[in-house]
């Protein structure tokens, strides 16, 4: 081959990956939305809905679980080992990172939960709502970076905000006590500014760089997770700089892939058809992303994309489903961990709720027939052996994504089922 020759095919390979950056990572995204890839895929046929008394059964048998699980001090979860081989972990760090997520989603689910129970187990949960909020209250201080390369506290300041908002709402008219509630979240919200990677959005790790402001790779779903809970936040009137929100958004749109998966983070995310970057290693991860960058006013995260992504869990559900209780992390098909899964139907179950009315029983039904058979009999549901967090974890989860599942017209007040449109 001659020398000519040479460059002129070295320049058309340059011409094709240019073209094939822009449109994938581009200013103007809109090739990404045309693509067929993002609103074809499989779909299940409608199923029977559930019936409402053992739907409530499963919620309440699960809140339950979690009331008796509540530790003396207000909290949940704890650092008791419960297999021989788990993540790392620097302590105490890592573990008030995990105790505040892990409180903040059982918040959550209390409350979510308090309106459909009544009498004296209704106000069992009130005091436990109670006996949490003053729990996360005084010790949402403490959580911080664990050491240089492992910046779990993300999750805690992520799901403390969700914990910390949902008590906001509950608050009501007790101004005093929202703005207590108010300046927590506020709080939380300024450390995950601090802690935002450099190029934008947020991880857990960071092995190389050990700088003051992480280095590393952010994780699509974790830039997900904060962005939704920051927006969360930012409607009860805290202030988020754009600068952060922007470079987050962009973080996760050059993870996001023509059929609307995910990179698992961005050290992969020239790695498309890398096993986790698929359909099927993704389903945990594109209902997260495709909610947080709607949230956000993505016009290309139409109702289609979101109803084809949530076909394809349901559809493809056993890819995630043969991870689940696995103790080793992303041993299973598509590299799929066991935390994947009820992370990825807490986040479907959040998709379904901001999609028109008429959408949402075909996907509530199917959510429910997955997640009630997992219950455990003594109330809960866990993917993933995880210190002494993981019951508490996907027990928050499966039952904030089953009140999802109860029809209006089976669950909720006139009122309450107006506030849902």
């Amino acid at each position: 081959m001659t020398r000519r020759s040479m460059s002129v095919l070295v320049v058309a390979a340059l011409t094709t990956l240019a073209t094939c950056s822009q449109l994938a990572y581009g200013d103007d995204q809109a090739e990404v939305t045309n693509s067929p890839l993002a609103t074809i895929g499989p779909k299940l046929p409608a199923r029977d809905t559930v019936d409402p008394a053992d739907l409530r059964a499963a919620i309440h048998k699960g809140v339950e679980f979690l009331l008796d699980d509540q530790r003396p001090n207000g909290g949940w979860g704890s650092a008791e080992q419960t297999k021989g081989l788990n993540i790392y972990a620097p302590v105490p760090g890592a573990h008030h990172a995990f105790r505040q997520a892990v409180t903040g989603l059982v918040l959550e689910a209390l409350i979510a939960a308090e309106p459909h129970e009544s009498g004296e187990f209704r106000e069992r949960m009130g005091q436990a709502i109670e006996q949490g909020e003053r729990w996360l209250i005084k010790n949402s201080s403490q959580v911080r970076r664990a050491d240089v390369d492992a910046i779990y506290n993300t999750w805690g300041h992520a799901y403390g905000i969700t914990g910390l908002t949902s008590l906001y709402h509950r608050a009501g008219a007790d101004e005093s006590k929202k703005r207590d509630l108010k300046y927590a979240i506020e709080e939380q919200a300024e450390k995950l500014e601090r802690y935002e990677y450099v190029n934008g959005g947020w991880g857990y790790y960071d092995f190389e760089h050990h700088t003051q402001v992480p280095g590393g790779s952010p994780n699509s779903f974790t830039t997900a997770t904060v962005l939704i809970s920051l927006r969360e936040a930012e409607k009860i009137g805290v202030e988020v700089p754009q600068k952060t929100i922007d470079k987050a958004i962009a973080s996760i749109e050059r993870q996001r892939n023509p059929d609307f998966t995910y990179a698992y983070g961005e050290y992969l995310m020239m790695r498309p058809m890398y096993p986790i970057n698929r359909a099927g290693g993704s389903l945990g991860r594109s209902q997260a992303c495709n909610l947080a960058l709607r949230m956000y006013g993505d016009s290309r995260v139409t109702d289609d994309v979101m109803k084809t992504w949530l076909n394809r869990l349901f559809a493809r559900n056993g890819w995630l489903s043969i991870g689940r209780k696995r103790p080793v992390p992303h041993e299973s098909h598509f590299a799929v961990a066991g935390y994947f899964y009820y992370y990825g139907h807490y986040y479907a179950a959040k998709t379904i709720d901001v999609l028109p009315a008429d959408d949402r029983p075909y996907f509530r039904d199917h959510m429910a027939a997955v997640l009630m058979p997992l219950q455990e009999a003594d109330g809960s549901w866990w993917d993933y052996p995880f210190y002494n967090y993981h019951q508490q974890y996907g027990t928050a989860m499966a039952v904030t994504s089953l009140i999802e599942c109860l029809h209006p017209e089976a669950s909720d007040s006139p009122a309450d089922a107006a506030s849902r449109e």
